[in-house]
């Protein structure tokens, strides 16, 4: 199976555009004013609206207002909903977009206990679990604790880069891959060389 790529934590069109020639699939985008690699709305959608067909732009949500997700997500057609805060499913259902609920996994009880929590969900997202950190950590989780039955598409987060890419493609049933600080130069910068590095890794892996 050709596993997808989503290069999150989009600040520029540059970057944008650079991802996407190099093949990935899905941007991502941080509407979390926490992040170091937050996005204005009005820029976000500015670079949604030159991007060409087939990427697919990801709006990333943190425990948001109502409000602040229908502003940005009317702004372009093309959004989906990636959701990683304590949102339940109800929550992530009243958007009427496709969503993507990131899990940040702990241990394998607790993933497991989340895995059937969101039935509607497009695809699930695992990432490292840091107390107090929503995502973006930087960090690996054990990888064996990661289910090989799940019907639902699973993307992989949470530390990737070109050095363990190879590695991370041989968990059996992963879906995508999701790489933020993995590719970048400085934070929300990305780096030329690696975004080819990963992308390309991924690709022809």
């Amino acid at each position: 199976m050709t596993h997808r790529v989503k290069i999150c934590g989009i600040t520029n069109l540059d970057d944008a555009l650079t991802a996407a020639s190099l093949g990935a699939d899905a941007l991502g985008f941080v509407f979390y004013k926490k992040s170091p690699r937050y996005i204005d709305p009005i820029k976000a959608n500015e670079i949604v609206a030159n991007l060409p067909p087939f990427v697919t732009p990801v709006a990333l949500f943190v425990d948001a207002l109502d409000q602040d997700v229908e502003s940005l997500i009317e702004g372009n057609s093309r959004w989906i909903i990636q959701f990683h805060g304590n949102e339940l499913e109800k929550d992530c259902l009243k958007f009427g977009r496709p969503y993507i609920k990131a899990l940040r996994v702990k241990n394998e009880d607790y993933l497991l206990s989340q895995l059937t929590e969101y039935p509607s969900a497009s695809a699930l997202l695992l990432d490292a679990y840091k107390e107090g950190v929503p995502g973006g950590t930087g960090e690996t989780f054990n990888w064996d604790v990661i289910p090989k039955d799940m019907k639902m598409p699973l993307i992989l987060a949470g530390g990737l880069s070109p050095s363990n890419i190879t590695k991370a493609l041989t968990i059996e049933g992963i879906y995508a891959v999701d790489v933020s600080g993995g590719v970048e130069q400085s934070k929300g910068i990305k780096d030329s060389i690696k975004l080819e590095e990963f992308i390309l890794g991924v690709k022809c892996g």
